[in-house]
Formats: C-alpha cells, sequence, structure tokens
C-alpha cells in the first residue's frame, strides 16, 4: 500500500466536506395541519448532552413558549441522550427551517449544546403513520436499553391535546381534525 487514497476515498471524502444542506422547504399544498416527525441531533454524538433535568427542563420551557407564540404545534417531543424526536405542526406562514434553527440557537445559547448543522424531516401522511411514529419515539429509550417501559422515560413532553385525546394508557393519537390523508 502507497498510502495515497485511491478514487473512490477522494470522491467520499470530497463528498463529506461539501455536504448539502437538506431541502425543509415545505410545498404550498401542504395544510397548517400537516404534521411532521422530527429529528434533532447534536453534533458529539458520543456523551450525553440532552438527558440531564436542568437541560430538559429549559427545553420543555422552550418548547411551551414557543407553543403558546403560535409557532408550531407539539404534539410530542422525546429527548434521547443526543439527539431528539418531534411530532410537530407548524403554521403554513412559518419556515419549519427557520423556526427550528432559532430554537436551536436559543438552546444553544443557553446550554453550550453545539447541534447538527440540520435536522431530518418527514411529512406524515396518514393518522396510521401518526400512530406508528409516535410508537417508535416512545420506544427509543426502551430499545436503547435506558428503560424498561416507554412510560418510566422522563425525558419527554406531550402536547395537551395529546393527553387528552389518547385517555393516558393508549398512548398518543393524531386528533381527528389534524388525520392527513
Amino acid at each position: 500500500m502507497t498510502g495515497h487514497a485511491g478514487p473512490a476515498e477522494k470522491l467520499m471524502d470530497k463528498s463529506l466536506q461539501q455536504r448539502k444542506q437538506l431541502p425543509h422547504g415545505i410545498p404550498s399544498w401542504v395544510t397548517d395541519k400537516a404534521v411532521f416527525f422530527v429529528t434533532i441531533c447534536c453534533k458529539d454524538k458520543v456523551r450525553n448532552q440532552l438527558c440531564h433535568d436542568d437541560v430538559a427542563k429549559l427545553i420543555f420551557e422552550s418548547v411551551e413558549f414557543r407553543q403558546e407564540k403560535k409557532d408550531w404545534f407539539v404534539y410530542l417531543w422525546l429527548l434521547m441522550h443526543d439527539h431528539m424526536h418531534v411530532l410537530v405542526s407548524l403554521p403554513v406562514d412559518k419556515s419549519m427551517k427557520q423556526v427550528i434553527a432559532k430554537w436551536k440557537e436559543y438552546v444553544a445559547k443557553r446550554t453550550g449544546i453545539r447541534w447538527q448543522r440540520d435536522f431530518f424531516d418527514h411529512r406524515l401522511r396518514s393518522g396510521e403513520s401518526y400512530v406508528e411514529k409516535a410508537a417508535y419515539i416512545r420506544m427509543n429509550p426502551v430499545r436503547a436499553g435506558l428503560v424498561e417501559r416507554p412510560e418510566d422515560w422522563k425525558y419527554v413532553w406531550e402536547g395537551s391535546v395529546l393527553q387528552e385525546k389518547s385517555g393516558g394508557s393508549g398512548g398518543p393519537a393524531l386528533p381527528e381534525e389534524q388525520s392527513v390523508s
């Protein structure tokens, strides 16, 4: 071996350096009742940055504050050590990219958390998909071996509509008026 990178390695290095930003534009035909599954990751994937009571308190207070300002409507927000999952709707006049970027900036300034540049989002297309995503989110701490049951995980925030509609033990359910086909 010569120690020089071959064409494939050079191409891979170049693509990592020139990573494209993910498009987060919401098409004009999507209503403000659309629900999105969003994942936001910390830059440092090795250590626990989010699941500390003081950090979680600040995050959930900021979620609630922005909910009251009508920047978004959060159905479910769950923290893991180095990432978070969210089920959220945004008004059509708000840019998802700007809303989340401003929120990440606020949290970073108060906690020192360094976020990955972007986030992942996926628009849910049916009530069934919502139930599946909510179950997936709630099972994250169980799959990670942090708790035995999803309800034992304390780093979760639910919108009040979900708490009322879910009947407590059945898990969250998409409100009827929010169903997307």
